[in-house]
This record gives structure tokens, C-alpha cells and sequence, in this order.
């Protein structure tokens, strides 16, 4: 497999995607604040994401020369941060909407973030990561697609749940920092795990393992 018009085309497009929400999270966390140093624009991040993924892409494709899970990896990871930038941007939009962080709220936004985002996977990955676009999975496919998500979500939101209502915050972060600290764990885990699924579950005769 090698690097088509198709991956470039993807990977800017998730690349601009991810640039923009990352973009504007920054400025609602106000690092430059908490570091005690001029605030810079972070508007540089909307063009350099895109050049980052592509190379993520690319280098799958490299490395599948001898790993053959790779050619897909590559574009899931860049999925799977484009994803990841869509969870933290709803959950931090309820978070500013609410002014609430932590408690009973924070495995309902998390739970909310995360569904959305996992919408946006099943289509990337289906046309993208694992090519299933022309496949007959129609309903089963969709509804493995979400039953293993289902267990994903269990797993991201338990154990981000546990960080941040479970473990004292380090170095006196606030509760809005923790709590993104905290989804970080979270989606770390998912992430390997959702790869997993979808390869041997969902997408099989695309994603096997051959």
C-alpha cells in the first residue's frame, strides 16, 4: 500500500479539523496565564496539524513495509487525536456552558463528549482507516461499531472518572486542568483498545491481521 491522493486529502482535512479545536482550547485554558508568561496565538497550530498528520500517515505506510498493521495504524492514530480533539472540545464546551468541572458532572459531559466523537470515528475509520467503505456490513457493521464502543466508552470514562474524582490533583492544578488530565488517561486506554476491536471485530475482513 502506498500513500494516495486519498490519505493527503483525509489527513488535511482531519489535520484542520484537530488544529481548529486544539486552537481554540488553548485559549480556553489560558496556558500562557497559568505559566506566567505573555499569551502568544496558538493560530499557527490550524496549519502545522495538517503537515503533522500527513506525515504520521506517511511513515504507517513506511513502516507497513515490514508490519503490515501499520498501513492502517497510521491513519487511525490521526483519527483517533482528531477524535480525541472533538471529545475535549464538546467536554470543555459543556464545562465553560455549566462552569461546572468535577462531581456527578463530569462522567455525564464525558459520556455526552464522547458519543459525539465516537460518531464522528465510525465514518472516518470506515472509509478511511480500515477502507470498508464497500462493504455489506450495513446495520451489523454499524451496530458492532457501537457495541464496541460501548465497552471503549466504559473503559475511557471509568478510568478518567477515577483519576479525577479518585487521585489528588498534582502539582495544585485546578479543576479544570485536572480534569483534562484526567480524560487524557482516559482516552489513552480507549484508544488501544478501540483499535483492537474494530481491526478483529468490526471491520475484519478489512482490518485481519494478515
Amino acid at each position: 500500500m502506498k500513500f494516495s491522493k486519498k490519505d493527503l486529502v483525509y489527513a488535511v482535512i482531519t489535520g484542520l479539523m484537530t488544529g481548529l479545536v486544539v486552537w481554540r482550547l488553548l485559549k480556553f485554558w489560558n496556558i500562557a496565564r497559568i505559566a506566567n508568561f505573555e499569551s502568544p496565538s496558538y493560530f499557527w497550530l490550524v496549519f502545522f496539524v495538517p503537515i503533522l498528520w500527513i506525515a504520521g500517515v506517511w511513515l504507517g505506510y513506511f513502516l507497513g513495509r515490514w508490519f503490515a498493521f501499520f498501513n492502517q495504524f497510521g491513519k487511525y492514530v490521526a483519527i483517533g487525536f482528531t477524535n480525541a480533539a472533538i471529545d475535549f472540545g464538546v467536554f470543555n464546551l459543556l464545562i465553560a456552558l455549566t462552569g461546572k468541572a468535577l462531581g456527578l458532572a463530569f462522567p455525564v459531559f464525558k459520556g455526552i463528549s464522547f458519543l459525539v466523537a465516537v460518531t464522528n470515528s465510525f465514518f472516518w475509520n470506515k472509509y478511511w482507516a480500515f477502507e470498508a467503505g464497500e462493504s455489506h456490513g450495513g446495520k451489523s457493521e454499524a451496530v458492532k461499531f457501537f457495541a464496541v464502543n460501548l465497552v471503549t466508552i466504559a473503559i475511557n470514562v471509568g478510568i478518567a472518572s477515577f483519576v479525577a474524582n479518585g487521585v489528588d490533583p498534582f502539582f495544585n492544578l485546578s479543576d479544570k486542568a485536572w480534569a483534562n488530565v484526567a480524560a487524557v488517561f482516559g482516552a489513552a486506554v480507549a484508544l488501544m483498545f478501540s483499535f483492537i476491536g474494530f481491526r478483529l471485530i468490526v471491520f475484519k475482513k478489512n482490518g485481519s491481521l494478515s
